[in-house]
């Protein structure tokens, strides 16, 4: 499988979440591999901009779901902008007893409970 481009979206309360998937695709053993292309740096008033730049040179978009997804501005906006551009986007929740809210910005886009051949499937298929 060649390496994707991959926007990881998440609130910031669960960057561990994207840290532990970002490290799983780099294990010899990972049914996936990709680039992470998300976020690392604050917001300021040219960050809508570039964030637009990066979401626009991905593959796809996985966008980590938690009760925290629901308050976290930032990461419905980078959703939206995936939409808008037409890029395929994945849903993973975080947590399998303790999920949050599916956000609108997902609607008509698949969204799976945490799991490797899953996040591997949606990878493979863009």
């Amino acid at each position: 499988m060649s390496n994707k481009r991959i926007f990881i979206c998440f609130a910031i309360e669960d960057e561990y979440a994207r840290d532990f998937l970002v490290q799983q695709s780099e294990d010899t053993r990972s049914p996936f591999e990709f680039t992470d292309m998300s976020v690392k740096e604050p917001w300021d008033d040219s960050w809508k901009t570039r964030c637009r730049a990066r979401i626009k040179s991905c593959d796809g978009l996985i966008a980590l779901i938690s009760k925290k997804t629901r308050n976290a501005d930032g990461a419905k906006w980078e959703m939206k902008c995936a939409d808008e551009e037409d890029i395929p986007m994945l849903g993973v929740h975080i947590h399998k007893d303790d999920k949050g809210e599916i956000p609108s910005e997902l609607n008509g886009y698949k969204v799976i409970e945490w799991n490797w051949s899953g996040i591997a499937d949606f990878i493979k298929s863009i």
